[in-house]
């Protein structure tokens, strides 16, 4: 699946510490129970991510051209 096509699938997410001093990214769904823990640099660096691709997000709901991006890593 690319990321940029549409999914029927639902999920719920939750994000906080661990008690290691780790962030955890949890996501749960049908039959999925995913723990990522992450440390607090690395979350950072997702959270930079995130807010890059809301940016991008919302010029191309605006009728802009998207600037290029970081690639999410996988």
């Amino acid at each position: 699946m690319s990321i940029d096509k549409q999914s029927d699938f639902a999920a719920n997410l939750q994000i906080g510490p661990t008690s290691l001093g780790m962030v955890r990214i949890y996501v749960e769904g049908d039959g999925l129970e995913l723990p990522m823990d992450f440390d607090p640099e690395e979350a950072e660096e997702i959270a930079e991510e995130i807010r890059a691709a809301a940016s991008r997000a919302r010029t191309m709901a605006e009728g802009g051209k998207p600037a290029k991006g970081p690639k999410a890593k996988g």
